[in-house]
């Protein structure tokens, strides 16, 4: 069965991991005698409805990893498996095709198109999604418009559909970054330091966002540099040297949405001390 054909097939195995990384091995040639080894042999996997961090140091492979792991480069060896579908030797058509029906993205520079409404934006995949099925459809017409003014609501911006990304927060521009992300009902959603351009409490805004995405069982990776975001999720595995060297599952974890409650109440209490 090819990749197109493995697409369309609606009947997937739930026991099946969502991602699926064994014997990953990639190198760069900058020059006749110099290789640089980005990634070590890495085995990963992630099964549905986990949120797991990706860290380690510059130089790490974490940038190679993210790439490889959303489709937009491809390992020296080793086997990539994505929700059941081997991408090891996916054409460029099949890869563009995987990204956009089997992946969210969300960057840290939000990537809006500026001169579009964020309903716009949030439509635009689904346009480019060959099956042509919107997730939950059963047969029933959806236009792609509903899907994504449904999606924008479940981001908490059903009163911002018709703005454009300079009216709105940097909070608010990731949100709807989020919600094209999820508007393909992808396996998981992939982001990459999604709170780097953002303040404390636009931060503890996304990730509780994400935390709640989790819970209803989206799964996702996050790449960072900040131990203090791995806290918000499940599972944080480290790279050093372009192999994996620690895998921790967190217990309880933190709670965005209560440390931003602490932080709103902390900082209500400081804003009255200075106006005395």
């Amino acid at each position: 069965m090819n990749v197109t054909d493995q697409l369309k097939d609606q009947s997937k195995d739930q026991s099946i991991n969502v991602i699926e990384l064994r014997e990953i091995t990639r190198f760069y040639k900058l020059a006749e005698q110099v290789i640089v080894r980005a990634l070590r042999g890495v085995d990963f996997s992630a099964r549905a409805g986990e949120f797991v961090s990706v860290m380690g140091p510059s130089g790490s492979g974490k940038s190679t990893l993210m790439n490889i792991l959303g489709c937009l480069d491809k390992p020296n060896g080793g086997s990539y498996r994505l929700d059941g579908i081997e991408t090891s030797a996916a054409s460029p058509d099949d890869f563009a095709l995987i990204r956009n029906e089997k992946i969210g993205f969300v960057f840290q520079s939000f990537n809006l198109l500026s001169r579009t409404t964020a309903l716009e934006n949030v439509e635009l995949p689904l346009f480019y999604n060959r099956s042509r099925r919107l997730p939950g459809q059963a047969g029933k017409a959806r236009t792609y418009r509903e899907r994504a003014k449904a999606i924008l609501r479940e981001v908490g911006l059903g009163d911002r559909l018709n703005h454009v990304p300079s009216q709105l927060s940097g909070g608010q521009q990731q949100r709807v970054a989020i919600a094209r992300a999820m508007v393909n009902d992808p396996a998981f959603i992939l982001a990459d330091e999604p709170t780097g351009n953002l303040d404390t409490e636009m931060t503890l805004e996304i990730m509780g966002l994400f935390q709640e995405l989790n819970r209803q069982g989206k799964t996702i990776v996050m790449v960072t540099h900040e131990p203090e975001l791995a806290a918000y999720t499940k599972r944080t595995i480290t790279l050093r040297d372009g192999e994996l060297v620690s895998d921790q599952r967190a217990g309880a974890g933190r709670d965005a949405a209560e440390d931003l409650r602490r932080w709103k109440k902390d900082h209500v209490l400081l804003a009255g001390e200075v106006s005395v």
